[in-house]
C-alpha cells in the first residue's frame, strides 16, 4: 500500500525540467501516495499537477517554496495548502518574481563584463518554454546556458565560479524577510515550513522562524548528511513542530540529476493530517 509522500520538488513553472503532469507520473512510478509541488515564488504548475494526479491516483498538495533573505543568507520558506486563488498572495509572488527577474539581468550584465557572451534571450530559450507572467527563469537556466555555450564543464562549476553567493555574477534580487513569507503563507491558508535548514549554517535563525510562526522544519532532504537529519529531527521535536521530508527534484540538468530523484526523500502520509491540523488551528486563532 502507497503511503508516503515526497513534499517538495519543482517544474517547468519555475526551474525544474519536466512538466507538472511528468512529476505526477515519476511519482507514480515511485510508488508515492503524494507529492507537494513547490515551485518558486508561483503556483503556476499545481492546477496541472492536481488534474494529473486525479487521472493517475496520485493525491497533489498545493504548494511553493518562497525565496527570502535573512542575515545576509539566502532562506527558503515553504508553504503548504495555501489557497492558490488569493489575490493578495498572487499579487505578492509577481513581486518576487518581478524581483527574480531584475537578478537575472543584472547576473547577464556580470557575465558580459567579465567576457562572458550571453543574452537574456539565451537564457529564456534555454528554460525551453516561453515565460507566461506566473512562470519564473532562475540561476539554473543561466547554469545551463553557460554549460551549453562551453564556459564551464558543469551545472556546479556554473554556480561555484558565477552564481553562487561568492560568485564573481552573484547579484541579489528583491526578497522579503523569512518572517514576513511566514506570514504570507499563513495569511494564505497555508502552512510554512523551513526548507533544507542544513544549507544554511544558522540553527538558531531556523529556531528563530519555527517559534515566529513556521510549523515545521524539513528534516529529510537530498543535501543534508543523515546527521543533519537526524539533528534536525530532534529539533522539530523539540520545538513541538512537524518534521516533513522532500527530494528537491529539479529534474536533469547537463547530464546529472538536479538535487535528487522523486520520492528519494520521502515521509508517512500521516503528515498531511497533521499539516492540515496546523491549517486549522492557525486558521482558529
Amino acid at each position: 500500500m502507497r503511503n508516503e509522500v515526497d513534499l517538495h520538488m519543482h517544474t517547468t513553472a519555475s526551474d525544474g525540467t519536466q512538466l507538472p503532469e511528468d512529476n505526477v507520473r515519476m511519482a507514480k512510478a515511485a510508488g508515492l501516495y503524494g507529492i507537494a509541488i513547490t515551485d518558486h515564488d508561483t503556483v503556476a504548475g499545481v492546477a496541472n499537477a492536481i488534474l494529473a494526479g486525479e487521472a493517475l491516483g496520485i493525491h497533489v498538495i498545493p504548494g511553493v517554496e518562497i525565496s527570502t533573505v535573512e542575515n545576509g543568507l539566502d532562506i527558503h520558506i515553504l508553504g503548504y495548502y495555501i489557497d492558490r486563488t488569493d489575490s493578495l498572495f498572487l499579487n505578492r509572488l509577481q513581486q518576487l518574481r518581478d524581483g527574480r527577474e531584475s537578478r537575472n539581468l543584472k547576473i547577464v550584465e556580470k557575465l558580459n563584463a567579465l567576457g562572458i557572451a550571453i543574452t537574456m534571450d539565451e537564457v529564456i530559450a534555454q528554460a525551453g518554454k516561453g515565460v507566461q507572467p506566473d512562470e519564473s527563469i532562475g540561476r539554473p537556466h543561466i547554469a545551463e546556458a553557460l554549460l551549453n555555450k562551453g564556459y564551464v564543464g558543469s551545472i556546479a562549476e556554473a554556480f561555484d565560479r558565477y552564481l553562487g553567493r561568492n560568485g564573481a555574477a552573484h547579484a541579489h534580487s528583491h526578497r522579503v524577510t523569512s518572517f514576513e513569507a511566514v506570514d504570507w503563507i499563513r495569511e494564505a491558508g497555508g502552512v510554512a515550513v523551513v526548507a533544507h535548514p542544513g544549507l544554511y549554517g544558522n540553527d538558531s535563525l531556523v529556531e528563530r522562524i519555527v517559534q515566529y510562526g513556521a510549523s515545521g522544519i524539513e528534516a529529510y532532504h537530498s543535501d543534508h548528511s543523515p546527521e543533519e537529519e537526524e539533528r534536525y529531527a530532534a529539533m522539530a521535536e523539540r520545538l513541538g513542530c512537524l518534521v516533513t521530508a522532500g527530494s528537491d527534484f529539479h529534474g536533469e540538468r547537463g547530464g546529472h540529476e538536479f538535487h535528487a530523484p522523486i520520492g528519494s526523500r520521502r515521509i508517512g502520509a500521516d503528515v498531511l493530517e497533521r499539516l492540515q491540523a496546523c491549517r486549522t488551528r492557525e486558521q482558529q486563532q
